[in-house]
């Protein structure tokens, strides 16, 4: 690799674009955008005069993260500073997540407001990519490491004023179907109507997207749920994308049965007709291998969205951490609830970076071309970025040059390196 000449910069090795491996490729960036990509023995002048050396690296888009609770130490729920949201922020930058939306857990409205705020003073300069509020409309029997005492009933007044603190920047909520409030069977007003219904409705109203999660739900609560969400999106001049999202699949929902498919199956057979995107957090630990494997056989890459549910232990030592109301462990790279009596509990959010999921998702027998496209172009999209997401001519610069191992040697956000 060099850099040729000032503002051009020059990546040569395994390119991984929207649809194929260019096992020796050239990847040619120009200020903020990426001028030129394909087969290395095939770049024009004058860049074939100076190509650099072949090597083993690994070229990726620049990944994008729809879930994430903090990593370095620093945690977007328990944040009071700016400093401390662009420690958590900067630490997934470093490791390949050019664009990040930070999530929020249940809490006290008050303190989601505040946080709310606070955030969205960071994605206004360009630090986050958006905001997520995991809760606080979900199920008591399915709250993981949540605090229960803080869930409610869906509140379509308390979604208007989080969006108002959010200043365009709120882009997903997790929410349970069968929570009162949080969906009706009929209504008389649209997405765009003067009045918000349910917590569905004023979401989509506010530019943000429902996403299924924390759920006790049947299947036939998610369908309808689902098909709501789906509907008003279609309509909504302010919707961001098209198809509402589930909040890692499998985590936090009751589980599949043949007898009650429950919120799994469902939200299966919606990613499968193109009307949701699942997000799976497929760090090794979250799920099995097995699992992650047949969920891109059924679903396929354009409905997945790869995420790391990552707390602020990402990229720190094993140890006690403290997250919120609840005492957090992190022993062998995996987190867990500390209960009264000093064992670990449930699962408590994920310590990987997304690039590190990436990683477990091949490892597990997922093309490569199949677990990046989930990692950067189908998050994009459920963002409504245009700009972000592939590895094209046009777009802006955000690049991962990852090693043989696909662990981050260098990241370039809109073509500048990143320290």
């Amino acid at each position: 690799m060099s850099d040729q000449p000032e503002s051009e910069i020059l990546l040569r090795g395994r390119v991984v674009t929207p649809t194929d491996v260019l096992e020796d490729g050239l990847l040619v960036t120009r200020g903020a955008t990426i001028a030129w990509i394909g087969p290395a023995g095939e770049a024009p002048a004058p860049w074939n005069e100076r190509l650099p050396e072949t090597s083993d690296d690994t070229v990726l888009p620049g990944l994008v993260d729809l879930h994430c609770h903090g990593g370095g130490g620093a945690s977007f729920p328990d944040a009071t500073t700016a400093q401390e949201v662009r420690r958590a922020a900067d630490e997934h930058l470093r490791h390949g997540t050019t664009s990040l939306v930070a999530s929020l857990v249940t809490a006290p409205a008050d303190e989601l407001l505040t946080r709310t705020a606070l955030l969205a003073e960071a994605a206004e300069e360009g630090v986050l990519a958006g905001i997520h509020l995991e809760g606080p409309f979900l199920s008591h029997a399915r709250c993981g490491a949540q605090n229960p005492d803080d869930m409610l009933a869906g509140d379509p007044g308390l979604v208007r004023q989080i969006a108002e603190a959010a200043r365009g920047y709120l882009v997903t909520m997790t929410i349970a179907p069968e929570v009162a409030g949080v969906t009706a069977a009929e209504t008389s007003a649209d997405a765009d109507g003067e009045a918000d219904a349910d917590v569905i409705a004023a979401l989509v109203r506010a530019g943000a997207l429902p996403s299924i999660g924390h759920t006790d739900a049947s299947a036939e609560q998610v369908e309808a749920a689902v098909d709501r969400a789906f509907d008003l999106l279609a309509g909504a001049t302010s919707a961001r994308g098209t198809r509402p999202t589930a909040t890692h699949l499998f985590n936090g929902m009751r589980p599949v049965h043949h007898r009650d498919p429950g919120p799994v199956m469902a939200c299966l057979a919606a990613a499968s007709r193109g009307e949701l995107v699942v997000e799976l957090v497929a760090d090794g630990t979250h799920l099995a291998p097995a699992t992650v494997v047949s969920v891109f056989d059924l679903v396929g890459a354009a409905g997945i969205a790869l995420v790391t549910d990552a707390m602020s232990a990402a990229g720190m030592a094993d140890g006690d951490y403290q997250p919120g109301p609840m005492a957090v462990r992190v022993a062998d790279g995996v987190a867990r609830i500390v209960g009264p009596d000093g064992r670990s509990g449930a699962i408590a959010g994920g310590v990987a970076h997304l690039l590190d999921v990436v990683r477990s998702t091949v490892a597990a027998g997922v093309p490569l071309v199949d677990a990046v496209r989930a990692a950067s172009t189908t998050p994009a999209t459920v963002l409504g970025l245009a700009d972000v997401g592939a590895l094209a001519v046009g777009l802006r610069a955000d690049v991962v040059v990852a090693d043989e191992h696909l662990r981050a040697r260098r990241v370039l956000r809109a073509g500048v390196l990143v320290d």
